[in-house]
C-alpha cells in the first residue's frame, strides 16, 4: 500500500521511514514538508496539494506536533484517506472526537498510535497482572528535553504538553497494563517562567499509584513503573523493554519486532479490515491532570 508521511523531523527520520522502509505491507510514496523531504521521495510543501496529485496514495501518517496536526488529519479523512497518527493524537480530546466520527462517516480507517504500548515486555506485565489485585504502582519517567526534542519549542508552547509528551508514553503502558482504570485525584504541575507548558509533573492516581515526570534529567534517563500486588512484586523498565517479577528478570530481552514496526503491521491490519484504534485513555489522564493540577511557577528554560 503506497502511504505518505507529513511532518519529517526528528521522530520521522529516526522511526517512521526506517519502520516504513522495512515492512512488507507499505510503499513511502510522498512526504509532506515545508522544510524539505526525502532524497528519491516525492515531497509536497502542502497536504492539500499532495492529496489533489496523488490519489493512488490511499493511507497518510501524520508526524507534526499536535497543534498543527488536526488540520491535516481533517483534510486526510474529508479526501477519503486512512489516517494514523503520532501520540499524542491531537491537542485536545474533542478534536480526536471530531476526526474520529469523521472517520467513521468517510468509511476509512483511523488509528491514534501508542508507541511504547508496543514496547518488548509490555503484553507480558499485561498478562501477568491481569486478575491480581495492585496495592500500589509507582512511575518514574524522566529524561533530557534537550537530547530527544533539541531546540525545539513547541514542546512548550500551548498544546505541546511539556513533559507530558514523554509521560503520556508512560501513561499509555499504564491504561493498557492495568487491570482497572485509574482517575487523577491529585497532579501538580511546575511550569517554566518563560514557558506555557510543564517542564515536571507529579500525579496521584486512584488504586495508590504515583507518577513522577521530568524533562530535565541529564545522564541516564530513567522510563520505570512498579507495581506491589497480592502475588508480588512487578517492574517495568526502560520504558517497557525489560519486565523484572519481585526483583528477577522475568521477559522484555528478547529480539523481537520493534514498537515503530509494529504500529505500521498494525494500520495494515486496520485499513484490510476496515476497522480503527483510537483508545483515549492516556489522553484523558493528561487533560484531567491539567484540569485538577496544582501549577508551580520555576526558573526560566532555554534550550
Amino acid at each position: 500500500m503506497r502511504i505518505a508521511l507529513a511532518g519529517i523531523g526528528k521522530i520521522a527520520l529516526d522511526q517512521h521511514v526506517p519502520a516504513i522502509s522495512s515492512s512488507p505491507d507499505w510503499a513511502l510514496a510522498a512526504t509532506v514538508s515545508r522544510h524539505g523531504g526525502l532524497e528519491g521521495v516525492e515531497n509536497f510543501a502542502r497536504i492539500d496539494q499532495m492529496l489533489a496529485a496523488r490519489p493512488d496514495i490511499s493511507v497518510v501518517s501524520l508526524c507534526l506536533p499536535p497543534v498543527p496536526r488536526f488540520a491535516m488529519a481533517q483534510a486526510a479523512l474529508r479526501a477519503g484517506r486512512h489516517v494514523m497518527l503520532e501520540k499524542p493524537p491531537g491537542a485536545t480530546l474533542a478534536e480526536v472526537h471530531v476526526l474520529r466520527d469523521l472517520a467513521r462517516a468517510q468509511g476509512v480507517s483511523l488509528y491514534a498510535t501508542w508507541h511504547s504500548r508496543e514496547a518488548q515486555a509490555v503484553a507480558a506485565a499485561r498478562a501477568w497482572l491481569a486478575g491480581r489485585v495492585i496495592h500500589e504502582g509507582r512511575i518514574t519517567w524522566r529524561e533530557d528535553v534537550r537530547v530527544w526534542h533539541p531546540g525545539q519549542d513547541w514542546i512548550f508552547e500551548a498544546g505541546g504538553m511539556g513533559a507530558f509528551d514523554p509521560g503520556i508514553n508512560a501513561l499509555s503502558i499504564l491504561t493498557h497494563i492495568l487491570p482497572e482504570p485509574v482517575h487523577v485525584a491529585e497532579a501538580e504541575l511546575d511550569f517554566p517562567e518563560n514557558r506555557q507548558a510543564p517542564i515536571a509533573a507529579r500525579l496521584a492516581l486512584s488504586g495508590n499509584i504515583a507518577a513522577d515526570f521530568d524533562f530535565r534529567q541529564q545522564g541516564p534517563q530513567t522510563w520505570d513503573m512498579e507495581f506491589v500486588t497480592d502475588a508480588g512484586r512487578l517492574a517495568l523498565r526502560l520504558g517497557g523493554n525489560v519486565l523484572e517479577i519481585d526483583g528477577r528478570p522475568a521477559g522484555g530481552a528478547g529480539t523481537i519486532m520493534g514498537e515503530y514496526p509494529a504500529l505500521y503491521a498494525r494500520m495494515a491490519d486496520l485499513v484490510r479490515k476496515g476497522a480503527s484504534d483510537v483508545d483515549l485513555a492516556p489522553m484523558l489522564l493528561v487533560a484531567d491532570a491539567f484540569t485538577r493540577g496544582r501549577r508551580n511557577v520555576v526558573e526560566k528554560f532555554e534550550f
